[in-house]
């Protein structure tokens, strides 16, 4: 968040991003900087890219500086106190042992955007839950039972992105719902009546935006599925997008550019703000 310590996910990106550009600003192979640290190049690219659990020792950092050239003391300094941010817990490190793979990235990540631009098809997004429907979705998944109470305290906490008083700049969303999020009752016609009066008091904030895209448009460019698009104020967009298959984080340009522009189409089919409120206040009713 703007005006916040940067997250380690965060600090973990923009120190393999230093570290890549710093080896091919030298003219330095992948493969050659693996070699000479001894280990893959699947290992190298996860050093670069910053994703997962992976992140360089400070004997490899000396040793890349050495490769590429770097000599002054102040800059490899510079990139040792960054390892040093990438080891901090974050928030959700409490919770380490239920997240499900991938989504510590994403909770960083999130955590540091600026503004995020999501569109569901079929759930209400994870920042908009109410606890009751939370643990609805998640005892629906095959699992731990055990691990329940957990999972939706990580939402609740996670929400504080959007509400707390503690943070100078919250996160600015804005959700695309398809109509069916609202329609499918979710643990029931109360725990639903309860998210749809909660989805009206979150639209009400200023850094939230909500659209509903009415199930009388037909086919449209987000029946494939969920997506995040992550903004921040200094790194380029990411694109998140969770399958049972696993999860994806989309950087290239011309990706990110495809999701932006499906976005785009869905708010434009979508009913604005004020519209998308009077729906759900009729959905509330019914």
């Amino acid at each position: 968040m703007v005006g916040e310590p940067k997250t380690p996910t965060v600090n973990k990106r923009q120190l393999g991003a230093e570290l890549k550009r710093l080896r091919t600003g030298r003219g330095v192979l992948a493969a050659q900087a693996a070699a000479h640290l001894g280990c893959s190049e699947t290992r190298l690219s996860r050093l670069e890219t910053g994703k997962g659990r992976v992140a360089p020792r400070p004997d490899e950092i000396e040793k890349l500086c050495a490769l590429y050239g770097v000599t002054d003391d102040f800059q490899i300094q510079r990139l040792l106190d960054m390892l040093t941010t990438t080891r901090q817990p974050g928030w959700w490190d409490p919770y380490r042992e239920v997240l499900p793979s991938g989504l510590e990235v994403y909770f960083g990540l999130e955590t540091d955007a600026r503004a995020e631009r999501v569109w569901e098809a079929s759930l209400i997004h994870g920042l908009l839950q109410t606890p009751k429907y939370a643990r609805a979705v998640l005892a629906a998944y095959p699992g731990k039972l055990s691990d329940i109470d957990d999972l939706v305290s990580v939402r609740t906490k996670r929400q504080e992105l959007l509400t707390s008083s503690e943070i100078r700049d919250p996160l600015e969303l804005w959700a695309v719902l398809d109509e069916m999020t609202i329609r499918r009752p979710v643990g029931g016609w109360p725990v639903m009546r309860e998210q749809i009066e909660h989805l009206i008091d979150m639209a009400a904030l200023p850094n939230i935006t909500l659209q509903i895209v009415p199930a009388r448009k037909g086919a449209n460019p987000g029946l494939g599925g969920a997506f995040s698009i992550l903004e921040f104020e200094e790194n380029d967009p990411v694109v998140y997008v969770d399958s049972p298959a696993g999860n994806l984080y989309l950087e290239k340009r011309t990706t990110v550019r495809e999701f932006a522009t499906s976005f785009d189409l869905l708010r434009a089919m979508a009913l604005d703000p004020e519209e998308s409120t009077a729906l759900l206040r009729d959905a509330a009713e019914e």
